[in-house]
């Protein structure tokens, strides 16, 4: 797997969801490669956030506070932009906000999608356009074998099938609107990628977060569903997926145009108190956790595989860390923050590294 500086030096990129966790990574890396990146996105969805604690803004080539439902301020930044790629990673990413919002879910994850590739082809420079769902679109059904990118598609609560849905709409208006035939040039692409993990995530409802809040103010983690098994890997794995995703569809686009699981080893698809206790260790000191039974706690899936087999026969791209070295990276990262490093120079080294 090879990210060729040549290849992204100079190539300018439309972001979706920069502002994000994933997001400022993604356009961490881009920047790093030599990309323009331009962004479009909501503000920041906590404070702190990593957009604002390694400084992106300042760094890119346009930063656009807008909504992707928001059809006519979408189309004009990216005609501005007149980016060579469009990566899609804007969304409503939590499940338990799902069950409290349905209705905004559906609209930022479904007509979202639906709005940036309507963006895309309105101009005529896109050349690749990727867009991030989640491994969650596969109809679960609590097998023990990974999901292949063939299976049928689903989702129990509102986010997961809004997820499905999106991956239905960028099937269809690629075969519809994008690809060869005398239709737009560009080749389109979703990836479903597991859990991830890393520093600079904050938001709420997510476990590792969750994890360094309560070590953070002393308290004990409390784990409501300790057994819960899922594909946990580090936030730059994946990315690096959509990366080399990005470039396969930019230079030999069609071969590419489908959809795309990034995953961690089967090693790595660990229950939830598995995680937990990784993190404590690392962390140290009077880090803990208890289990706590909630009887009212919307449903999730227990267990959750990816099989990543097309992702490395095709694209040759694999995981770089397994689960162990993903949560040291994110302790030390966290312990970093606290004891005020540059978070943009300590963040790049963990991309180096």
């Amino acid at each position: 797997m090879s990210f060729n500086t040549r290849f992204w030096n100079g190539k300018t990129v439309f972001l979706t969801g920069h502002t994000g966790f994933k997001g400022s990574w993604l356009a961490l890396w881009l920047l790093k490669l030599g990309a323009r990146v331009h962004g479009y996105s909501l503000s920041p969805p906590t404070v702190p956030n990593m957009f604002d604690v390694i400084d992106i803004k300042s760094s890119l080539s346009s930063h656009t506070i807008s909504d992707i439902r928001d059809l006519d301020s979408l189309r004009s930044a990216v005609s501005k932009a007149e980016p060579d790629i469009l990566i899609h990673m804007a969304a409503q990413p939590i499940v338990r906000d799902s069950y409290r919002m349905p209705v905004e879910t559906y609209a930022t994850n479904v007509m979202g999608t639906i709005n940036v590739l309507e963006a895309a082809r309105a101009i005529d420079c896109v050349k690749s356009v990727v867009c991030v769902t989640t491994d969650k679109c596969y109809e679960n059904k609590e097998w023990f074998w990974g999901y292949r990118e063939n299976e049928p598609l689903g989702g129990y609560d509102p986010y997961s099938s809004s997820k499905a849905c999106a991956e239905i709409a960028v099937s269809s208006w690629r075969r519809s609107f994008f690809g060869d035939g005398g239709r737009h040039q560009a080749a389109v692409a979703t990836a479903r990628a597991g859990n991830v993990i890393g520093g600079g995530d904050w938001a709420k409802d997510r476990l590792v977060p969750d994890c360094i809040k309560a070590i953070i103010r002393g308290e004990k983690i409390i784990v409501r569903s300790p057994y819960a098994i899922r594909p946990w890997q580090h936030v730059l794995d994946p990315l690096s997926g959509y990366l080399v995703l990005a470039r396969k569809l930019y230079e030999d686009g069609y071969k590419y145009a489908e959809a795309w699981n990034f995953g961690p080893n089967s090693d790595d698809e660990r229950p939830v108190e598995y995680v937990v206790s990784e993190i404590c260790k690392a962390y140290g000191g009077s880090a803990g956790f208890e289990i706590v039974q909630n009887p009212d706690q919307p449903h999730e899936a227990a267990y959750l595989k990816l099989d990543c087999s097309k992702s490395r026969a095709m694209l040759g791209w694999e995981p770089k860390w397994n689960l162990n070295k993903a949560v040291e990276k994110t302790v030390e990262w966290v312990k970093a923050w606290r004891n005020n490093a540059d978070m943009r120079k300590f963040s790049e080294s963990q991309i180096e590294s």
